[in-house]
């Protein structure tokens, strides 16, 4: 079984790029936390494809609709607003989902329908003859799944199927602001060869925290060095123009984040970041704090310096020993160019007979770091609300979490 978190709290999808809907399931969430469908919209908004000029073109509106695991006595605020009707056998069936309402403890259940699909324009790769795509999954998920596996948009192995992450981390940062006053932000911090000279954790604190978001939001290209965000903007037009596709790195930080959560070894916080990160389509890298840059320094240089209200300095990225510190916890997160191109590659079909693979027809983003930060965020958030959940089901139970003095 694939989950994202757990033990405490774990987010389990399902539903292919071009099937019907994507669902989400989501275990674990504690009870009494408020969730509004409009702020998990939001963060779908950011995610969904067409809502940014510099990706895929394929245009889905990814309106979500919560099905259970919430609640309120007035049920006019928890009803109004979202509405799934469904034809079966000739009949119309419609129902209300939640709209604003309190978790309970039970599993939340979420639904995302799909719209805007394009099967047709993955003939190409159907069939024990069908073409692989080099750099993509098809050619193993044909073979693991004996031939049984849907090509369309790539199928499970579709970056769609974030959807359910960002679902998932939506309701998890929700509760750990309401708790922590956490909060979590990503900025693209190079696209290419070319690198952004501002950075995000040397910027970003709870009391500037508003002002970036709202710069992040307005910008083509969520970055902090608007500079940069524009030259990026180029190079990936032109790109896309070649028809070729762009690497990226994302840096995620979040701040407020609670100190002594994780294990040190096994289940070290970095672990399980690292694996979650790291986990996403297309990554390739993932560092914490300093990451590669800590290589060529001397231990005076690189330790941070410690008085009695913090650490003075964030080279170890809010994690030690894959324990946080509450020092803004601080990733990097390195994105391979997208598989699907439009230039003439090397390949085979899947009896592995040796062609010259073309794309015929499809949509893609130039460049997957684009939309990537909400989904890195998200997944952060899931990881850090199963690490806070763990602390209480240990014989911490009751104790605020509490480090240094004010």
């Amino acid at each position: 079984m694939e989950i994202l978190g757990g033990p405490h709290f774990a987010v389990a999808g399902a539903g292919e790029s071009h099937g019907p809907a994507v669902t989400t399931i989501i275990h674990g969430c504690p009870p009494g936390y408020r969730i509004r469908r409009s702020e998990v919209q939001q963060y779908l908004d950011r995610r969904r494809p067409g809502g940014n000029k510099h990706g895929t073109p394929r245009n889905e509106k990814d309106k979500v609709v919560f099905l259970s695991g919430l609640y309120r006595d007035d049920a006019e605020t928890l009803l109004t607003g979202s509405t799934l009707s469904v034809d079966v056998d000739g009949q119309s069936f419609a129902t209300e989902g939640y709209e604003d309402g309190f978790t309970t403890g039970e599993p939340v259940a979420a639904i995302v329908l799909s719209t805007s699909k394009k099967s047709g324009d993955y003939t190409q790769f159907s069939g024990p003859t069908g073409e692989v795509r080099p750099g993509h999954t098809d050619l193993v998920k044909f073979h693991q799944s004996k031939g049984y596996v849907d090509v369309r948009g790539g199928g499970r192995s579709s970056y769609r199927s974030t959807i359910t992450d960002v679902i998932g981390g939506s309701v998890a940062r929700s509760i750990l602001h309401q708790c922590f006053g956490t909060r979590f932000v990503s900025s693209i911090c190079q696209v290419g060869s070319l690198k952004a000279e501002q950075r995000l954790s040397d910027t970003l604190s709870q009391d500037n925290i508003d002002s970036i978001e709202t710069q992040l939001a307005s910008a083509e290209i969520a970055s902090i060095d608007s500079d940069f965000a524009n030259e990026a903007a180029e190079l990936i037009k032109e790109t896309r123009k070649r028809g070729d596709s762009l690497g990226a790195a994302v840096e995620v930080v979040a701040v407020g984040v609670p100190p002594l959560l994780g294990q040190p070894l096994y289940q070290s916080l970095k672990v399980r970041l690292m694996g979650a990160l790291g986990g996403l389509n297309a990554v390739q890298s993932c560092e914490i704090g300093s990451g590669t840059d800590v290589i060529p320094r001397t231990g005076s240089e690189n330790n941070d310096p410690i008085r009695h209200d913090g650490y003075q300095s964030n080279t170890h990225g809010g994690l030690i020993g894959g324990i946080t510190t509450g020092s803004p916890l601080v990733a990097r997160v390195g994105f391979k160019p997208t598989s699907t191109i439009n230039l003439p590659q090397q390949s085979v079909n899947k009896q592995l007979d040796d062609i010259e693979f073309e794309l015929a027809k499809g949509r893609h983003d130039p460049c997957v770091g684009v939309r990537a930060g909400v989904t890195l965020e998200s997944r952060m958030a899931i990881e850090l609300l199963n690490a806070v959940l763990a602390y209480q089901a240990t014989a911490h139970c009751g104790d605020s979490i509490e480090l240094f003095k004010d």
